[in-house]
Protein backbone atom coordinates (compact mmCIF):
# COMPACT_ATOMS: atom_id res chain seq x y z
CA UNK A 1 0.00 0.00 0.00
CA UNK A 2 1.18 3.49 -0.76
CA UNK A 3 0.85 6.20 1.83
CA UNK A 4 -1.85 8.78 1.34
CA UNK A 5 -0.71 12.40 1.21
CA UNK A 6 -2.47 15.58 2.36
CA UNK A 7 -2.99 19.10 1.10
CA UNK A 8 -0.04 20.65 2.91
CA UNK A 9 2.40 17.96 1.81
CA UNK A 10 2.75 19.93 -1.42
CA UNK A 11 3.69 23.38 -2.68
CA UNK A 12 0.69 24.09 -4.93
CA UNK A 13 0.67 26.21 -8.04
CA UNK A 14 -2.16 28.55 -9.05
CA UNK A 15 -2.84 29.24 -12.72
CA UNK A 16 -5.31 32.02 -13.46
CA UNK A 17 -4.86 33.27 -17.01
CA UNK A 18 -6.97 35.64 -19.09
CA UNK A 19 -9.95 34.46 -21.14
CA UNK A 20 -9.30 31.40 -23.29
CA UNK A 21 -11.42 29.50 -25.85
CA UNK A 22 -13.42 26.45 -24.75
CA UNK A 23 -11.37 23.84 -26.64
CA UNK A 24 -8.15 25.15 -25.07
CA UNK A 25 -9.64 24.77 -21.59
CA UNK A 26 -10.39 21.11 -22.35
CA UNK A 27 -6.81 20.59 -23.50
CA UNK A 28 -5.24 22.45 -20.58
CA UNK A 29 -7.01 20.16 -18.14
CA UNK A 30 -5.59 17.11 -19.88
CA UNK A 31 -2.06 18.45 -20.31
CA UNK A 32 -1.67 19.90 -16.80
CA UNK A 33 -3.04 16.75 -15.17
CA UNK A 34 -0.70 14.57 -17.21
CA UNK A 35 2.22 16.77 -16.14
CA UNK A 36 1.24 16.29 -12.49
CA UNK A 37 0.95 12.54 -13.00
CA UNK A 38 4.40 12.42 -14.59
CA UNK A 39 5.93 14.39 -11.74
CA UNK A 40 6.74 17.33 -14.03
CA UNK A 41 4.80 19.84 -11.96
CA UNK A 42 3.32 20.06 -8.45
CA UNK A 43 -0.42 19.84 -7.77
CA UNK A 44 -2.16 22.69 -9.55
CA UNK A 45 -5.30 24.75 -9.01
CA UNK A 46 -6.47 26.44 -12.21
CA UNK A 47 -9.17 29.11 -12.33
CA UNK A 48 -10.83 29.33 -15.75
CA UNK A 49 -11.81 32.45 -17.68
CA UNK A 50 -13.93 31.95 -20.79
CA UNK A 51 -13.48 33.90 -24.03
CA UNK A 52 -16.72 32.58 -25.55
CA UNK A 53 -19.95 30.85 -24.50
CA UNK A 54 -19.97 27.07 -24.63
CA UNK A 55 -21.70 23.86 -23.75
CA UNK A 56 -19.29 21.38 -22.23
CA UNK A 57 -20.53 17.81 -22.41
CA UNK A 58 -19.21 14.89 -20.40
CA UNK A 59 -16.90 12.26 -21.81
CA UNK A 60 -19.65 9.66 -22.22
CA UNK A 61 -22.68 11.84 -23.06
CA UNK A 62 -24.61 11.72 -26.31
CA UNK A 63 -24.19 14.95 -28.27
CA UNK A 64 -27.67 14.91 -29.80
CA UNK A 65 -29.34 14.04 -26.52
CA UNK A 66 -27.75 16.94 -24.67
CA UNK A 67 -27.52 19.82 -27.14
CA UNK A 68 -30.02 21.54 -29.44
CA UNK A 69 -27.81 22.44 -32.42
CA UNK A 70 -30.18 25.15 -33.67
CA UNK A 71 -30.28 26.84 -30.28
CA UNK A 72 -26.50 26.61 -29.95
CA UNK A 73 -25.95 28.09 -33.38
CA UNK A 74 -28.49 30.86 -32.84
CA UNK A 75 -26.72 31.99 -29.67
CA UNK A 76 -23.18 31.48 -30.94
CA UNK A 77 -22.50 28.70 -28.43
CA UNK A 78 -19.78 26.19 -29.31
CA UNK A 79 -19.91 22.61 -28.06
CA UNK A 80 -16.87 20.84 -26.63
CA UNK A 81 -16.40 17.45 -24.98
CA UNK A 82 -14.21 17.13 -21.89
CA UNK A 83 -12.10 14.18 -20.75
CA UNK A 84 -14.13 13.64 -17.56
CA UNK A 85 -17.56 12.15 -17.06
CA UNK A 86 -20.57 13.91 -15.60
CA UNK A 87 -23.27 16.07 -17.14
CA UNK A 88 -23.49 18.93 -19.59
CA UNK A 89 -22.88 22.49 -18.46
CA UNK A 90 -23.77 25.78 -20.10
CA UNK A 91 -21.27 28.59 -19.59
CA UNK A 92 -20.93 32.21 -20.65
CA UNK A 93 -18.00 34.54 -19.96
CA UNK A 94 -18.26 36.00 -16.47
CA UNK A 95 -21.27 33.91 -15.52
CA UNK A 96 -19.56 30.90 -13.96
CA UNK A 97 -16.75 30.13 -11.56
CA UNK A 98 -14.93 27.15 -13.03
CA UNK A 99 -11.79 25.64 -11.58
CA UNK A 100 -9.68 22.50 -11.89
CA UNK A 101 -7.61 20.59 -9.38
CA UNK A 102 -4.89 18.44 -10.94
CA UNK A 103 -3.58 16.30 -8.09
CA UNK A 104 -1.37 13.26 -7.53
CA UNK A 105 -3.27 10.02 -7.07
CA UNK A 106 -1.74 9.81 -3.58
CA UNK A 107 -3.93 12.71 -2.39
CA UNK A 108 -7.06 10.55 -2.68
CA UNK A 109 -5.37 7.20 -2.04
CA UNK A 110 -7.77 4.78 -0.35
CA UNK A 111 -10.85 6.95 -0.88
CA UNK A 112 -13.89 5.75 -2.81
CA UNK A 113 -15.04 7.84 -5.76
CA UNK A 114 -17.72 9.45 -3.62
CA UNK A 115 -15.29 10.13 -0.80
CA UNK A 116 -12.83 11.72 -3.23
CA UNK A 117 -15.50 14.10 -4.54
CA UNK A 118 -16.46 15.12 -1.02
CA UNK A 119 -12.82 15.53 0.03
CA UNK A 120 -11.80 17.61 -2.98
CA UNK A 121 -14.92 19.82 -2.71
CA UNK A 122 -14.51 20.45 1.01
CA UNK A 123 -12.44 23.63 0.81
CA UNK A 124 -14.92 25.31 -1.54
CA UNK A 125 -17.84 24.45 0.70
CA UNK A 126 -15.90 26.00 3.58
CA UNK A 127 -15.34 29.15 1.51
CA UNK A 128 -19.04 29.34 0.68
CA UNK A 129 -19.88 29.07 4.39
CA UNK A 130 -17.55 32.01 5.03
CA UNK A 131 -19.56 33.96 2.45
CA UNK A 132 -22.80 33.22 4.28
CA UNK A 133 -24.03 30.37 2.07
CA UNK A 134 -25.15 27.19 3.83
CA UNK A 135 -23.67 24.85 1.23
CA UNK A 136 -23.06 21.12 1.32
CA UNK A 137 -21.74 18.28 -0.78
CA UNK A 138 -24.56 16.32 -2.42
CA UNK A 139 -23.53 12.90 -3.79
CA UNK A 140 -22.29 12.11 -6.21
CA UNK A 141 -21.00 15.31 -7.71
CA UNK A 142 -23.06 18.36 -6.74
CA UNK A 143 -22.56 21.35 -4.47
CA UNK A 144 -25.97 22.42 -3.17
CA UNK A 145 -27.56 25.01 -0.92
CA UNK A 146 -30.97 25.72 0.53
CA UNK A 147 -31.72 27.90 -2.51
CA UNK A 148 -30.82 25.19 -5.02
CA UNK A 149 -27.91 23.60 -6.81
CA UNK A 150 -24.79 25.80 -6.96
CA UNK A 151 -22.57 23.67 -9.14
CA UNK A 152 -21.34 20.28 -10.22
CA UNK A 153 -18.04 18.44 -10.31
CA UNK A 154 -16.52 15.84 -12.62
CA UNK A 155 -13.40 13.70 -12.44
CA UNK A 156 -10.99 11.88 -14.69
CA UNK A 157 -8.39 9.42 -13.48
CA UNK A 158 -5.23 9.64 -15.57
CA UNK A 159 -1.82 8.01 -15.17
CA UNK A 160 -0.67 8.87 -11.66
CA UNK A 161 -3.06 11.80 -11.26
CA UNK A 162 -6.67 12.84 -10.75
CA UNK A 163 -8.42 15.70 -12.52
CA UNK A 164 -11.25 17.17 -10.46
CA UNK A 165 -13.04 20.19 -11.88
CA UNK A 166 -16.08 22.15 -10.80
CA UNK A 167 -18.37 24.67 -12.45
CA UNK A 168 -20.46 26.87 -10.19
CA UNK A 169 -23.08 29.28 -11.49
CA UNK A 170 -22.32 32.89 -10.65
CA UNK A 171 -25.13 34.19 -12.86
CA UNK A 172 -27.33 32.43 -15.37
CA UNK A 173 -29.37 33.24 -18.46
CA UNK A 174 -32.06 30.64 -17.89
CA UNK A 175 -33.94 31.46 -21.11
CA UNK A 176 -30.82 30.87 -23.20
CA UNK A 177 -29.83 27.76 -21.25
CA UNK A 178 -33.06 25.94 -22.00
CA UNK A 179 -32.79 26.85 -25.69
CA UNK A 180 -29.33 25.31 -25.90
CA UNK A 181 -29.54 22.32 -23.55
CA UNK A 182 -32.17 19.70 -24.31
CA UNK A 183 -32.07 18.26 -20.80
CA UNK A 184 -32.80 21.66 -19.31
CA UNK A 185 -35.78 22.11 -21.59
CA UNK A 186 -37.21 18.68 -20.79
CA UNK A 187 -36.94 19.21 -17.06
CA UNK A 188 -38.28 22.75 -17.15
CA UNK A 189 -40.71 22.78 -20.07
CA UNK A 190 -43.78 23.00 -17.88
CA UNK A 191 -42.20 25.12 -15.15
CA UNK A 192 -40.73 28.15 -16.93
CA UNK A 193 -37.46 29.94 -16.35
CA UNK A 194 -38.28 30.83 -12.76
CA UNK A 195 -37.91 27.13 -12.03
CA UNK A 196 -34.62 27.07 -13.90
CA UNK A 197 -33.27 29.72 -11.57
CA UNK A 198 -34.36 27.61 -8.62
CA UNK A 199 -32.75 24.46 -9.99
CA UNK A 200 -29.38 26.17 -10.47
CA UNK A 201 -29.26 29.12 -8.12
CA UNK A 202 -26.42 31.52 -8.92
CA UNK A 203 -23.87 32.70 -6.42
CA UNK A 204 -24.58 36.29 -7.40
CA UNK A 205 -28.15 36.16 -6.11
CA UNK A 206 -27.13 34.31 -2.94
CA UNK A 207 -24.23 36.57 -1.96
CA UNK A 208 -24.66 39.90 -3.73
CA UNK A 209 -20.89 39.84 -4.21
CA UNK A 210 -18.75 40.42 -7.28
CA UNK A 211 -17.42 37.28 -8.95
CA UNK A 212 -13.81 38.30 -8.27
CA UNK A 213 -14.60 38.72 -4.57
CA UNK A 214 -15.93 35.16 -4.37
CA UNK A 215 -12.87 33.79 -6.17
CA UNK A 216 -10.56 35.66 -3.80
CA UNK A 217 -12.41 34.20 -0.80
CA UNK A 218 -11.94 30.73 -2.30
CA UNK A 219 -8.21 31.28 -2.72
CA UNK A 220 -7.88 32.55 0.83
CA UNK A 221 -9.58 29.39 2.08
CA UNK A 222 -7.31 27.20 -0.04
CA UNK A 223 -4.22 28.93 1.31
CA UNK A 224 -5.40 27.92 4.76
CA UNK A 225 -4.87 24.31 3.68
CA UNK A 226 -1.62 24.48 1.74
CA UNK A 227 0.94 26.87 0.19
CA UNK A 228 -0.37 28.26 -3.10
CA UNK A 229 1.80 30.31 -5.46
CA UNK A 230 0.57 31.98 -8.66
CA UNK A 231 2.49 31.02 -11.79
CA UNK A 232 2.15 31.74 -15.49
CA UNK A 233 1.47 28.94 -17.93
CA UNK A 234 4.77 27.58 -19.18
CA UNK A 235 5.30 27.98 -22.89
CA UNK A 236 5.72 24.24 -23.37
CA UNK A 237 2.47 23.50 -21.53
CA UNK A 238 0.54 26.07 -23.54
CA UNK A 239 2.03 24.87 -26.83
CA UNK A 240 1.09 21.27 -26.13
CA UNK A 241 -2.42 22.29 -25.04
CA UNK A 242 -2.92 24.43 -28.15
CA UNK A 243 -1.94 21.48 -30.30
CA UNK A 244 -4.39 19.18 -28.53
CA UNK A 245 -7.11 21.84 -28.69
CA UNK A 246 -6.70 22.01 -32.47
CA UNK A 247 -6.14 18.35 -33.26
CA UNK A 248 -8.47 16.72 -30.73
CA UNK A 249 -10.81 18.93 -28.76
CA UNK A 250 -11.94 21.01 -31.76
CA UNK A 251 -12.44 17.97 -33.98
CA UNK A 252 -15.92 16.72 -34.93
CA UNK A 253 -14.65 13.18 -34.36
CA UNK A 254 -14.01 13.86 -30.67
CA UNK A 255 -17.02 16.08 -30.03
CA UNK A 256 -19.43 13.63 -31.69
CA UNK A 257 -17.64 10.53 -30.42
CA UNK A 258 -20.93 9.60 -28.77
CA UNK A 259 -23.40 10.91 -31.38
Amino acid sequence: MTDRTYWNDYEWQLIHEGPQPPALHMALDAVITDEVGAGLRPPTLRIWEWSAPAVVIGRFQSLKNEVDPEGAQRHGVSVVRRVSGGGAMFVEPGNTITYSLSVPQALVQGLSFQQSYEFLDGWVIRALHDLGIKAWYQPLNDIASEAGKIGGAAQARRAGAVLHHVTMSYDIDADKMVQVLRIGREKLSDKGTTSAKKRVDPLRSQTGLARDTIIERMLQTFRGLAPLSPVALAGSTLEQAQRQAHEKFSSPEWTAQVP
